[in-house]
């Protein structure tokens, strides 16, 4: 008996589709309920951790994909009162899309966007980011590339981070 590419396409489609694939979910711990925020608030947070994506030809060094400004580098680096926060856990961290601007984490220890900070155990520089939910399973987190530069954290590096929430 012969087979026809499309007898083969068809066999490998069926034989594929009896596959699944499972995946390990981890308990989160437990958040506290939502603080309530001003447009004020809102507003400052947004101020230091957005940026513009960089322009198309300039997609070659990290420096060039950087488009935060010195203002805003400064103002993610100062370390919030400790009273304000909520250590939600740690989590290794890898380089996120570097075409998106911004102070930002996408990581599973939040399952809401808020405004937070990451620390970098190893030589305690922080930087206040974004915490954007992160679906899909496993435990790691993707970090923007300027949070990752103002932890003093190597672009290829895996490091262990602890993530807090404001």
């Amino acid at each position: 008996m012969r087979m026809t590419p499309l007898a083969v396409t068809m066999g490998v489609g069926l034989a594929l589709a009896g596959c699944s694939q499972t995946t390990k979910t981890e308990a989160r711990p437990e958040i506290e309920p939502t603080k309530t925020v001003t447009a004020e608030q809102v507003a400052a947070a947004t101020a230091i951790t957005r940026a513009p994506a960089p322009r198309p030809a300039a997609r070659a060094t990290p420096a060039q994909l950087d488009t935060t400004t010195k203002e805003q580098r400064e103002a993610a680096s100062k370390a919030p009162e400790a009273s304000a926060e909520t250590k939600l856990g740690s989590t290794v961290g890898s380089l996120g899309n570097p075409s998106e601007g911004g102070f930002w984490i996408k990581t599973p220890l939040v399952t809401a966007r808020a405004m937070g900070r990451i620390v970098n155990p190893a030589n305690g520089k922080s930087a206040k980011v974004e915490l954007i939910p992160l679906t899909g399973g496993g435990s790691g987190s993707q970090v923007s590339l300027p949070a990752l530069q103002l932890l003093g954290i190597s672009l290829t590096d895996l490091p262990t981070l602890d993530v807090y929430k404001s």
